[in-house]
């Protein structure tokens, strides 16, 4: 019984704070009894019957003085009805009682509907939750509404920007969030703070989820806050890229390069503009324009030394240099430029660490304790491509076949992908202890020196600028670039991995690794997955005794004179049809090779242009539609001439003096196959033509290439591993001898 208003209360308090809701409840009824007219009273009891699972009886509670309130007193206690469940809320999710928290919040809604704050609280509380499902009933919130009134509107900006981190972070595809971004930006007063969400957000969206679309979508939002913020111009132009949009791509990167000041700046500039102009295919002019561009720029950034130069910046000293090999064959002066800025590239990085406390290699290993009789070697292997991607197909079988009682393997995903990619999946399983990671370097390479790795191979090069910085951080005392590309040049990458022709006999002239040539070939594989074929002659229109040739590489590839070269072949074989595909803007790429077969004299009717397939097997069932391949230059295919020889289909290729302009050269030799190699471009010629007329000799390749599986280095992925696995021991052994 209530005898003492303050003991009552106080007890109340007590019953309340031990969840013995039913005794707290007891007393506020017979308070209640007493004082009929103490409004507050009626909140607790509502309250409490609510936290007792009695939703219709705390309603009717709270209901029943607010119903017999007049205008005056209605406003009023309403809104104290609301504060007091408030402060209860907050309570609750301060004590991170999420549950409790969102029930009686969903109640303060039924009192005040359109609350903002509240709306948004509820909806950071489903996504703790993970109740997803409640977003797509957001319309009926009429959330985005109210929103859009931003006159009337009184919004808690901390809170907004924690709900969008949150919304964007948790279910960042949700159809719905690109209308709510939209409709909360007008709220940001500080446009960093709006950048900074947006700009982690997005890249997680773009490239992590691989959703470009939506990625470059969001991007674009921001430039109505900022239209000239370049950050956000250099992000939008990849996206645009990456989701097949060229010509905005395009557009974009020329709009980066007028605003940017510094030369770091202009280098990357012309990075996304070269990317956009090669991936759409057919601009030649301005790709050889940009490109000498991008060279007379990268001439005065290393005249211009020292230019201090933050982390961002930093990053993206070495990706430009990709496409210069693409157009043209020139490894010593290439190399000369490139290896200087890999130089600066990696001088920086090392200053940048220590300036956060972090050296590696200053860190003396005691060799003593590594000259342990049987040591297990650790093997750490790095990429952000083991997945669906060519070094994904390629390296598979160096882990299936590695000797683990004599290497551990240790495997790191750079921006580990959040989707789903069975490729991915193998890895995950087959590729000894793996660790899915992000993209901050330093974190990564922490996490590889506190592994103690022996010796690290680098599969990205200088594709990846994330895994050039942990190379260049030096958390292992071997490192290694193999596969993935050519050399990257940096200064803290030991070795080179090649054989005796994919790189000519004087290339260590020009690098700056010691090349480590392999007794055969740098790269084998056991084979490849073969699914059925979609494509047939008779519905592309194509005569069944017709000689067909196929080129299937993208468009960063295409080069005018490698394409005169296979026109001239078409030319020349009568009844003779050329098949091309590969990724590219399709009316740039149609325009790049019509122009071309008529400067040729080709009738365009022989002329075919395939479309992407869904899945690799098929892509590879495909192939068998062509009698010959002929290949790109000066950037051969690599997966797709494996592939090639690998369905037993004669190939022409042209030789150069760079890495990528020699790759199917040695892929043929290791295949036993000389037939279609061509070291001038009257020879490529030739063995286009003989290939086309004498139907006897492609058949004896095709014959040569089927035998070949069972005896050849390219198809023995076991004793390429042992192989690798002995140039690991004969590295580790050099390193011991100092």
């Amino acid at each position: 019984m209530i005898t003492d208003t303050y003991n009552w209360q106080h007890l109340a308090d007590q019953y309340f704070l031990q969840e013995n809701y039913l005794q707290a409840a007891q007393l506020y009824e017979q308070a209640i009894a007493i004082e009929p007219n103490t409004i507050s009273y009626y909140w607790h009891l509502g309250l409490l019957l609510l936290l007792q699972g009695q939703e219709a009886e705390a309603q009717m509670t709270w209901m029943l003085p607010i119903t017999e309130a007049d205008e005056e007193h209605l406003q009023i206690w309403t809104n104290e009805l609301f504060k007091f469940l408030q402060t209860e809320a907050e309570r609750r999710e301060n004590l991170t009682e999420y549950s409790v928290a969102w029930l009686i919040r969903q109640h303060m809604r039924e009192i005040i509907p359109s609350d903002i704050n509240n709306l948004l609280q509820i909806l950071l509380l489903y996504l703790k939750l993970e109740k997803f499902e409640v977003m797509n009933e957001l319309h009926d919130w009429g959330l985005i509404e109210i929103l859009n009134e931003k006159e009337s509107v009184n919004i808690d900006a901390n809170l907004l920007r924690q709900f969008l981190e949150e919304l964007l972070n948790t279910i960042p595809l949700h159809p719905i969030v690109l209308s709510l971004v939209e409709a909360c930006l007008p709220y940001f007063s500080d446009t960093y703070q709006c950048f900074d969400i947006l700009l982690t957000a997005t890249l997680k969206i773009g490239h992590t989820l691989q959703q470009p679309i939506l990625a470059s979508s969001l991007l674009k939002l921001h430039l109505r806050l900022e239209p000239e913020n370049v950050e956000i111009l250099r992000h939008l132009a990849i996206f645009y890229q990456d989701a097949r949009n060229y010509s905005q791509g395009i557009e974009t990167a020329k709009l980066c390069y007028s605003l940017s000041e510094g030369l770091a700046d202009k280098i990357f500039a012309l990075h996304l503009l070269l990317r956009g102009l090669m991936s759409a295919g057919g601009y030649w002019k301005e790709i050889c324009e940009t490109c000498q561009e991008l060279e007379t720029v990268f001439q005065q950034f290393i005249q211009a030394q020292p230019i201090a130069l933050e982390e961002g910046r930093i990053l993206r000293l070495l990706t430009p240099s990709f496409a210069i090999p693409h157009i043209k064959d020139t490894p010593t002066n290439f190399r000369l430029i490139h290896n200087k800025i890999a130089e600066i590239f990696n001088n920086d990085i090392k200053d940048l660490a220590q300036s956060e406390g972090k050296n590696y290699c200053c860190n003396i290993t005691n060799k003593q304790v590594l000259r342990t009789p049987n040591k297990k070697l650790k093997i750490g292997y790095i990429s952000y491509a083991l997945r669906n991607h060519s070094v994904g197909w390629l390296a598979r079988w160096i882990f299936q076949h590695h000797n683990r009682d004599n290497f551990d393997i240790h495997t790191y995903f750079v921006n580990y992908k959040l989707i789903n990619d069975f490729l991915q999946d193998w890895y995950v399983q087959q590729a000894g202890t793996t660790h899915k990671l992000g993209m901050n370097g330093l974190e990564i390479a922490e996490q590889i020196y506190q592994d103690e790795i022996d010796i690290l191979i680098d599969l990205d090069s200088i594709t990846l600028d994330i895994t050039s910085e942990v190379m260049a951080l030096k958390p292992a005392p071997i490192q290694v670039t193999w596969l993935g590309w050519d050399a990257s040049g940096i200064p803290a990458i030991d070795y080179y991995i090649a054989d005796p022709y994919v790189l000519p006999d004087d290339a260590q002239d020009y690098y700056t690794e010691k090349i480590w040539r392999l007794p055969q070939t740098y790269i084998a594989v056991d084979g490849f997955e073969v699914g059925v074929p979609t494509l047939r002659r008779e519905d592309l229109n194509i005569p069944g005794d017709a000689v067909v040739y196929l080129s299937a590489q993208r468009g960063y590839k295409r080069h005018p004179e490698t394409t005169r070269w296979q026109m001239q072949i078409i030319k020349q074989v009568p009844n003779s049809y050329f098949l091309i595909k590969g990724l590219a803007e399709e009316e740039a790429i149609k325009r790049f090779f019509y122009q071309i077969a008529e400067e040729e004299g080709v009738d365009c009717s022989r002329l075919r242009f395939l479309p992407q397939v869904p899945l690799e097997s098929v892509h590879r069932a495909n192939l068998g539609i062509a009698d010959i391949v002929l290949d790109t230059f000066p950037y051969n295919g690599a997966t797709t001439t494996l592939e090639t020889l690998w369905m037993g289909i004669p190939l022409v290729t042209r030789v150069g003096e760079q890495f990528a302009a020699r790759n199917s050269y040695t892929m043929m030799v290791n295949a036993g196959i000389t037939e279609g190699i061509a070291w001038t471009d009257e020879e490529y010629i030739e063995w286009g033509v003989r290939l086309g007329k004498d139907a006897a000799l492609r058949e004896q390749i095709t014959w040569k290439l089927r035998q070949s599986r069972q005896t050849a280095p390219l198809w023995n992925g076991k004793q390429f591993t042992r192989e690798m696995e002995k140039a690991y021991e004969q590295m580790w052994k050099r390193y011991l001898d100092g």
